[in-house]
């Protein structure tokens, strides 16, 4: 029987003939695909230990090698019996280990945090951009937790892997914003901090002194780094120390200030905006030193709100310390101008001169500040009731050379060397060359004029008056006021003018009775030993004017200059800045705390 092509028995040969052999095909297959996985993986595993193998170990002792930085405690600031200005306080704070999580694992876990810790985002995405996203050190984001988002944190653990709460020392100032311009304040180093100061051994997230004592004793108070480097398994417990640097706490500054006495200078000076500056005319040793309006330093040691921010923003110049920022020093100026004019040789301490309502000079009427004269007047006369015709004579009479020597020596138009003096204002005295330089004009006999009284273009600070008043107080000796307990150069640098026995009698008598039967007053009372002092009232169109006095006491033998400054006060120096002086006074000499701001006083005065 023949065979036909669709028959069972042809398809039966056909499909013998096409599988045989398919066994051994998979089998070979099988085997060549296992073979080149093998190669591939001998391949990267030889690329990963031979070539890659050190940076590799690297990373996996970064994923399980924690560097926990201790920052040290600051040392305190303390007045010159030991009481604590600025300490330390215990708080927590919060730190990220970038390298516990990928850029994309932080990019779900910040959005939580932020609204955790009510902090703008973008701040701690640029925080861990700072320090890399493969750092194995703690990065600090915030400061100053609540027990509210210190549970909140607790909570939400498991959500925010990598972030960590911990317990350090924050700056501390007990007394809120008393003496906040001379003590200054710490916060975090902004970037252009960081750039200027790396290679002092600072790092992202240190904290520095900003302003005043804080900045200008940083590497005293500042400290040295320690910390922990500890082994921690795949949860981020620590399972050992490896090694540890204890932190070294910064070393104490003991200042010149008087507690009791800057708590009565800030309680006299009140809400108005001035400064009061109080010094021992022996040595320039600063007792206390205010600025009004002023801010509290706790707010920088943790972290600032906008509306704290704003707050703050609304006082006027609230970080501007008056103490040291130049203003016409009025009639205070013309401790300086009778100087000069004995000085001189033009007029002789027995000199009497008549006052009168106004000089007319070049033209311009110049009057007296009572509008009527005094009659006539000898120095001390002339101090008492601060005519202002008599010290135009007199600087018509010498000239503006003396005036601006004598101004220069005792001190003006330079810094006086205060630790903080960079935020010091050097002030002004001008001449001719300054005229011509800056406003294209010659100097005029109306300048010399205006410049005997403290007024025209004349500028000094509150601290630099205190100077001029320790100068008359101490036999003629120019101090340089100094904050810092222990420093012995400033302490004993006395510079002496060389002005005449005759000259500082004058002076001595004069202010003397400017206090006992002149205008000032109101700078003394019952319970004080003798005071001097004297009055100024600087004119500050079209605002109110300046209010100035500046006293010592006891006159015999000088322990203390106080010098009150009203910015725009109105009133006049020996209404409204004598009785700051007053207060003062009193709490030096009796121990005498006032309650509340000195009130103006009822009189009629320059």
């Amino acid at each position: 029987m023949a065979l036909t092509q669709n028959s069972p028995l042809s398809q039966s040969k056909q499909s013998t003939a096409r599988t045989v052999g398919r066994h051994y095909q998979s089998l070979i297959l099988m085997l060549l695909v296992t073979l080149t996985m093998l190669g591939g993986i001998a391949t990267r595993l030889a690329y990963l230990q031979l070539l890659q193998g050190e940076r590799n170990r690297q990373l996996a002792d970064n994923n399980r090698v924690r560097l926990i930085p201790r920052q040290p405690e600051r040392g305190n600031i303390l007045d010159r019996k030991g009481r604590i200005l600025a300490g330390n306080r215990l708080s927590y704070a919060v730190f990220l280990w970038p390298i516990s999580n990928s850029q994309q694992e932080w990019e779900q876990i910040l959005p939580r945090l932020a609204k955790t810790l009510n902090i703008p985002l973008q701040n701690i995405q640029t925080r861990l951009e700072q320090a890399g996203y493969s750092s194995p050190v703690l990065v600090r984001i915030a400061r100053g937790l609540s027990p509210a988002q210190v549970t909140a944190l607790a909570e939400f653990s498991q959500e925010l892997k990598g972030v960590q709460v911990q317990a350090e020392a924050v700056r501390n100032y007990p007394y809120g914003d008393l003496g906040a311009h001379v003590l200054g304040y710490t916060g975090e180093m902004s970037d252009e901090d960081l750039q200027t100061h790396q290679d002092a051994g600072y790092r992202l997230g240190d904290v520095i002194g900003q302003m005043g004592v804080e900045s200008a004793f940083e590497k005293q108070l500042r400290g040295e780094w320690g910390g922990q480097q500890v082994e921690v398994d795949g949860a981020g417990r620590v399972l050992r120390v490896l090694g540890e640097k204890p932190a070294r706490a910064g070393n104490d500054v003991q200042l010149t200030l008087d507690l009791d006495v800057q708590r009565s200078a800030e309680r006299a000076l009140g809400n108005r905006k001035g400064a009061i500056v109080a010094i021992d005319p022996r040595n320039g040793a600063v007792l206390a030193m205010v600025s009004r309006p002023a801010f509290d330093p706790n707010l920088f040691s943790t972290y600032i709100t906008d509306a704290q921010w704003q707050q703050l923003q609304s006082k006027e110049f609230p970080f501007v310390n008056r103490s040291l920022q130049g203003y016409p020093p009025a009639s205070t100026f013309k401790i300086v101008t009778t100087t000069a004019a004995i000085e001189s040789g033009k007029f002789p301490p027995s000199t009497v001169l008549g006052t009168f309502p106004y000089l007319e000079v070049g033209g311009i009427q110049f009057w007296d500040w009572n509008r009527a004269g005094f009659g006539p007047l000898d120095f001390p006369g002339a101090m008492a009731w601060s005519s202002d015709t008599f010290f135009y004579q007199t600087a018509l009479g010498m000239g503006e050379k003396p005036l601006i020597q004598w101004t220069r020596r005792y001190g003006f138009g330079q810094k006086t060397g205060i630790e903080i003096g960079k935020e010091e204002s050097a002030g002004l005295v001008p001449d001719e060359a300054w005229k011509q330089a800056e406003l294209k004009e010659p100097w005029y006999a109306g300048d010399t004029v205006n410049m005997s009284i403290g007024q025209g273009y004349l500028q000094s600070s509150p601290l630099q008056v205190a100077v001029m008043f320790a100068v008359a107080a101490n036999e003629g000796h120019r101090v340089k006021p100094h904050l810092l307990l222990g420093n012995e150069a400033a302490r004993n640098w006395r510079e002496s003018l060389n002005m005449s026995q005759e000259t500082l009698q004058i002076l001595k008598d004069g202010l003397r009775m400017v206090v006992s039967s002149g205008t000032g007053q109101a700078g003394t009372a019952p319970d004080l030993p003798p005071i001097s002092g004297k009055t100024g009232t600087a004119e500050d169109p079209p605002r109110d004017s300046h209010s100035w006095f500046g006293g010592f006491g006891p006159t015999d033998q000088p322990e203390i200059v106080v010098v009150a400054f009203g910015e725009n006060s109105g009133g006049g120096g020996g209404k409204v800045a004598a009785p700051m002086v007053r207060q003062v006074l009193e709490t030096y000499f009796n121990g005498k705390q006032a309650t509340g701001a000195a009130e103006p006083a009822d009189v009629t005065s320059d």
